[in-house]
């Protein structure tokens, strides 16, 4: 550990694999106390079990964060069990593809909720906390994390709806910034390309090997750990530094 965090509470969101994961144990590395937030409950528990092993502090907590109320929930616990919250880092998510032409909706309703609703009512519910530990001197400065996409920038074919989320989640990044950015709560968007995670594997068989098609043959997909990485940089920072939005990329990716 090198205790960047030390004294300071995240919480992660999607944290019961793959990029959610990995950024627990990586802010756990730096000396932050860790909530983890998902929908598996042994899933949480196992890596509560894995960063307490190494040394750190971590607590689990199951919520479907597409509701409100569990939303609400979850930071409410965080803060009541820690004394105090400083780092939000919205990483759930869901990537449901295919085209608009005779598309299950219900599927474009799990995506909006998941994506976009979840991450704003985590976000509501944490700001006042967040706004409280910016002004508190600890490290004068306080962060929130949404992890975006590449296709929040780019749309495609096949895309359409999980194109939609993205696109929002880095619109409202980029306003939540300016509104709060000068009372020091710091606003980042992480937009990955390609990572090796479960995210595909909610789509049906034909999408799966379209995506293996497109990427597997010739590009070297990154880990969950590249972009728990860049989310540690992003709150590591001075509190003088926003990283406002970071692009991460495997190196063969067009």
């Amino acid at each position: 550990m090198d205790n960047k965090l030390a004294g300071t509470v995240a919480v992660v969101t999607g944290a019961s694999s793959g990029i959610g994961a990995a950024t627990a144990r990586r802010l756990s590395e730096h000396g932050a106390a860790v909530v983890l937030v998902a929908r598996r409950r042994e899933r949480l528990d196992a890596l509560v079990a894995q960063i307490g092993e190494a040394g750190g502090a971590a607590l689990a907590i199951e919520a479907d964060l597409a509701v409100r109320e569990h939303a609400s929930r979850a930071i409410q616990e965080a803060v009541d069990h820690y004394g105090r919250l400083d780092i939000l880092v919205n990483n759930a998510g869901l990537m449901l593809l295919g085209p608009v032409v005779g598309a299950d909706t219900d599927e474009w309703d799990r995506m909006l909720a998941i994506n976009v609703q979840g991450l704003m009512y985590a976000t509501h519910a944490a700001l006042p906390h967040l706004l409280a530990a910016a002004e508190d001197g600890l490290r004068e400065v306080a962060d929130i994390v949404n992890v975006g996409s590449i296709a929040g920038r780019l749309a495609w074919r096949g895309y359409a709806a999980y194109n939609t989320t993205k696109f929002g989640v880095h619109a409202f990044s980029e306003a939540l910034r300016q509104e709060v950015t000068r009372r020091h709560v710091r606003v980042g968007l992480l937009e990955p390309g390609a990572v090796a995670t479960e995210l595909v594997s909610h789509n049906s068989a034909e999408v799966r090997k379209e995506m293996t098609d497109a990427f597997d043959a010739r590009v070297e997909k990154l880990e969950a750990e590249d972009i728990a990485d860049g989310i540690a940089y992003m709150v590591t920072r001075s509190h003088r530094t926003t990283i406002a939005d970071m692009l991460i990329l495997p190196t063969e990716q067009d």
